[in-house]
């Protein structure tokens, strides 16, 4: 048994604390109402693990089922799960044409994370269902995990800890991140926040993004930059734009070979933006000082040598998974169910 259902009763006000689904003519839910009728499916595998989360969805929406295999669902047994519910919370999960035609009872999709590229928002438009998203959530909790990596990397701290339970004890130099240059490829959220957070131990900070942040630059005396020059003048690259038709790919081999051979690549964003084959080569062949990431093409990843490299330092995308983050995420993807202003499609 791959997910369970439940029911809870709550307190709220009107209709004794209760109204059905669909929501009358003229009443509008407030804060406390419990919807009836309109059952949720959580497809998200990380939501359930958090008891808070749980609670205050129930508490709203008393049916509730939630996938509980630990995995993100897919093909036959997304479609199956979804199944009969007109509301799903999905994290991971690919939605896609075939998943909507499938579902068609389907109408409204609530994001919990801040990442699209698993949703295809031209199918959803078709099939007459409505993503609700909320962007930033988890801003703090990523950029906090880029600026370690950048740590992590400056001083070997890993690679060093590794070889010291071997027996080893090496005390290479290393790179500060107070009188290092950080470009950040991808301003938005995500990016001004790790701008902030490198600018407080005084990095100087170089953007590039297709978009124009001109009041944001000069705030915090940021340098924006085109990308190869960018890639050219870091010490530390860092990527923080989403996976798209247009940024798939967008640092294979010719943009890591006009980085610095005594810089480091650094990828919480998402798995195919960064070619993993050519981050691999340059790191073998000495043309780049290191890399980490947190996210990759297929997860768990399957290229294990690039994993064992003594300069490359890999985590389990665990960029959103703080418990502040979490609740963040979640909270807003509770609220996106019944809030159509945070509809993006």
């Amino acid at each position: 048994m791959w997910y369970f259902g439940h029911r809870v009763v709550g307190h709220g006000v009107g209709y004794g604390g209760r109204i059905p689904y669909p929501t009358p003519p003229g009443i509008r839910p407030r804060p406390g109402t419990i919807i009836i009728g309109m059952p949720v499916a959580v497809a998200s595998h990380s939501f359930p693990k958090h008891a808070t989360l749980r609670r205050e969805l129930e508490a709203r929406y008393p049916d509730v089922v939630y996938n509980t295999t630990g995995r993100p669902l897919a093909g036959d047994d997304l479609v199956r799960f979804l199944r009969g519910h007109e509301m799903a919370i999905t994290g991971l999960e690919v939605l896609d044409q075939a998943v909507f035609s499938a579902v068609p009872e389907l109408r409204i999709v609530s994001k919990y994370g801040v990442g699209l590229d698993m949703i295809d928002l031209a199918a959803a438009s078709r099939s007459g269902v409505s993503v609700r998203w909320t962007r930033g959530v988890n801003r703090q909790a990523v950029a906090e995990l880029a600026i370690a990596f950048m740590l992590v990397l400056g001083r070997s701290t890993v690679t060093l800890a590794r070889e010291m339970r071997d027996g080893g004890w090496r005390q290479p130099g290393g790179r500060q991140l107070s009188s290092a240059s950080v470009g950040i490829v991808g301003c938005g959220d995500i990016g001004q926040q790790v701008a902030r957070l490198a600018a407080a131990f005084g990095a100087r900070i170089l953007a590039h993004d297709i978009r124009d942040y001109d009041a944001f630059y000069r705030e915090l005396g940021v340098t924006p930059l085109a990308l190869d020059a960018l890639l050219a003048e870091a010490d530390f690259v860092t990527v923080h734009v989403p996976l798209d038709a247009s940024t798939r790919g967008l640092i294979g081999a010719r943009e890591i070979a006009r980085m610095k051979r005594s810089a480091f690549l650094v990828n919480t964003a998402r798995g195919g933006i960064v070619d993993e084959a050519a981050l691999k080569a340059a790191l073998i062949e000495g043309r780049l000082a290191g890399a980490a990431c947190d996210v990759y093409a297929i997860e768990p990843p399957v290229d294990l040598e690039l994993l064992f490299l003594p300069t490359f330092v890999g985590t389990p995308h665990i960029g959103g998974s703080t418990e502040e983050a979490a609740l963040a995420m979640g909270r807003a993807a509770i609220t996106g169910l019944g809030d159509p202003a945070r509809k993006i499609s």
